[in-house]
């Protein structure tokens, strides 16, 4: 590579020819994937097919902690062995240190789904950065995430934070280094490297966002209601066979999510 800076849409959901090809054209050099309720084999497995000399695709899961009613995301790169979503906030973070993965913080302080500014400060040894801007958000939230990341010394981190395809590419992380591969882009988060968050500007990005978010309301209603009710067990709830029961004992609910009953 020739580049001496590194584009990085931080965290997407979607991935396909078109995602790559959306990446490309708006000179994105490296995407993390971490859809929703996908195991890291599967993940891994589409970030290396995807990979190529113009474009890194790097694995990461968006864990889900504690409840559905009180859970907190947390975006992780550099995984080693696979994380279940629902078990408890310290169990997961003690997994994440115990193989040295990189923790990010997405959307924080949004709904009831992020940390908060006092958890990311009684956190902060523990975390590598603090998104400050996503697309999906409206700029009044993007900005307290700014100031969330500045009171609590966070490195920043931003991302187009794409469900659907046409926003791939629409902010990024852009650090100062020439990123080879996807282990150098999980270094690059976890040693603080030098970086810029950047987004695309205008009425079509504003759009974008703005379709992203009334994304979000369909995603959090029909959609999860189907997941979890209607499709029985998911395959990264830590009742899963492929856990094999390592992670019961730090599950916040008992037997498969769709019971829905908290311990």
């Amino acid at each position: 590579m020739t580049r001496s800076r590194t584009r990085v849409d931080a965290h997407v959901k979607v991935l396909d020819d078109d995602v790559v090809a959306l990446a490309k054209e708006r000179g994105i050099d490296a995407l993390v994937y971490a859809p929703h309720f996908t195991r890291l084999p599967t993940i891994r497995e589409r970030a290396a097919r995807y990979t190529d000399d113009e474009l890194t695709v790097v694995p990461a899961r968006e864990v889900f902690t504690g409840d559905w009613g009180n859970r907190r995301h947390l975006l992780v790169l550099g995984l080693s062995e696979p994380v279940p979503d629902y078990i408890t906030f310290e169990a997961a973070m003690t997994e994440f240190e115990r193989q040295d993965a990189a923790v990010l913080v997405p959307h924080p302080g949004f709904a009831t789904i992020s940390l908060t500014r006092p958890e990311i400060a009684a956190h902060a040894d523990r975390l590598d950065a603090v998104e400050t801007y996503n697309t999906k958000l409206l700029p009044h939230q993007n900005a307290r995430t700014r100031r969330i990341a500045a009171e609590t010394g966070q490195p920043g981190f931003g991302s187009s934070y794409a469900h659907l395809r046409g926003t791939v590419g629409e902010a990024w992380t852009e650090f100062d280094a020439a990123l080879d591969d996807a282990d150098a882009v999980v270094d690059a988060f976890r040693e603080g490297g030098s970086r810029t968050v950047v987004h695309r500007g205008g009425a079509g990005h504003q759009l974008r966002g703005l379709v992203e978010f009334a994304h979000l309301g369909y995603e959090n209603t029909w959609e999860k209601l189907d997941r979890l009710f209607l499709s029985g067990d998911e395959p990264t709830l830590p009742s899963n066979v492929a856990y094999e029961g390592k992670f019961n004992d730090v599950s916040v609910y008992s037997g498969s999510l769709s019971d829905f009953r908290p311990k």
